[in-house]
Protein backbone atom coordinates (compact mmCIF):
# COMPACT_ATOMS: atom_id res chain seq x y z
CA UNK A 1 0.00 0.00 0.00
CA UNK A 2 1.77 2.85 -1.13
CA UNK A 3 -0.78 5.42 0.08
CA UNK A 4 -2.65 6.07 3.28
CA UNK A 5 -6.16 4.74 2.98
CA UNK A 6 -8.84 8.00 2.76
CA UNK A 7 -12.70 6.94 3.09
CA UNK A 8 -14.26 6.67 -0.56
CA UNK A 9 -17.43 8.96 0.74
CA UNK A 10 -18.93 8.90 -2.97
CA UNK A 11 -19.00 4.56 -3.04
CA UNK A 12 -22.73 3.90 -2.36
CA UNK A 13 -24.17 0.79 -0.47
CA UNK A 14 -23.51 -2.87 -2.32
CA UNK A 15 -24.69 -5.57 0.22
CA UNK A 16 -25.32 -6.25 4.00
CA UNK A 17 -22.89 -8.87 5.58
CA UNK A 18 -24.36 -11.12 7.57
CA UNK A 19 -28.06 -10.33 9.21
CA UNK A 20 -29.66 -7.67 10.12
CA UNK A 21 -30.16 -7.73 13.80
CA UNK A 22 -34.27 -7.89 13.57
CA UNK A 23 -33.01 -10.89 11.27
CA UNK A 24 -30.73 -12.42 14.39
CA UNK A 25 -33.98 -11.19 17.18
CA UNK A 26 -32.13 -8.85 19.08
CA UNK A 27 -33.75 -5.51 18.36
CA UNK A 28 -35.84 -3.75 19.90
CA UNK A 29 -37.69 -2.54 16.92
CA UNK A 30 -36.09 0.92 17.68
CA UNK A 31 -33.87 3.48 15.16
CA UNK A 32 -30.15 2.57 15.47
CA UNK A 33 -29.20 -1.26 15.44
CA UNK A 34 -25.28 -1.90 14.70
CA UNK A 35 -25.02 -3.09 10.84
CA UNK A 36 -22.02 -3.82 8.80
CA UNK A 37 -22.13 -3.19 5.48
CA UNK A 38 -19.73 -3.79 1.81
CA UNK A 39 -19.17 -0.74 0.02
CA UNK A 40 -19.68 -0.54 -3.68
CA UNK A 41 -15.88 -0.06 -3.93
CA UNK A 42 -15.32 -2.90 -1.69
CA UNK A 43 -14.32 -0.90 1.84
CA UNK A 44 -16.42 -1.74 4.45
CA UNK A 45 -19.24 0.56 7.01
CA UNK A 46 -20.09 -0.22 10.79
CA UNK A 47 -22.94 0.90 12.22
CA UNK A 48 -22.33 0.71 15.95
CA UNK A 49 -21.89 2.31 19.41
CA UNK A 50 -19.53 5.02 19.47
CA UNK A 51 -17.12 4.36 22.67
CA UNK A 52 -14.13 6.91 21.57
CA UNK A 53 -14.60 8.62 25.12
CA UNK A 54 -15.43 6.03 26.97
CA UNK A 55 -11.75 4.25 26.01
CA UNK A 56 -9.90 7.09 25.42
CA UNK A 57 -7.66 6.69 28.55
CA UNK A 58 -7.32 3.32 28.09
CA UNK A 59 -6.63 2.59 24.15
CA UNK A 60 -3.74 0.01 23.98
CA UNK A 61 -0.31 1.38 23.45
CA UNK A 62 -0.40 1.55 19.10
CA UNK A 63 -3.50 2.33 18.52
CA UNK A 64 -4.43 5.75 17.85
CA UNK A 65 -7.72 7.18 16.97
CA UNK A 66 -7.64 10.62 14.63
CA UNK A 67 -10.00 13.64 15.49
CA UNK A 68 -12.01 12.51 12.54
CA UNK A 69 -12.52 8.74 13.59
CA UNK A 70 -14.81 7.11 16.35
CA UNK A 71 -14.06 3.63 18.13
CA UNK A 72 -17.16 1.88 17.26
CA UNK A 73 -18.49 -1.43 19.07
CA UNK A 74 -20.20 -3.92 17.18
CA UNK A 75 -21.96 -7.16 18.90
CA UNK A 76 -19.54 -10.15 18.29
CA UNK A 77 -22.49 -12.43 17.40
CA UNK A 78 -23.41 -9.67 14.29
CA UNK A 79 -19.74 -9.90 13.06
CA UNK A 80 -20.01 -13.94 13.38
CA UNK A 81 -23.18 -13.71 11.42
CA UNK A 82 -20.99 -11.91 8.79
CA UNK A 83 -18.33 -13.97 8.37
CA UNK A 84 -19.53 -15.64 5.50
CA UNK A 85 -20.26 -12.82 3.90
CA UNK A 86 -16.62 -11.90 4.02
CA UNK A 87 -14.08 -12.79 1.55
CA UNK A 88 -10.89 -14.54 2.10
CA UNK A 89 -8.68 -12.29 -0.48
Amino acid sequence: MDTPWEAETEAGFLRRLGKSMRELGSTANTDGCPDIWEMENGDIAVVGRDVTASYAGRLPGDVTIRADERLVMIPRFLLQAAKPDIPDD
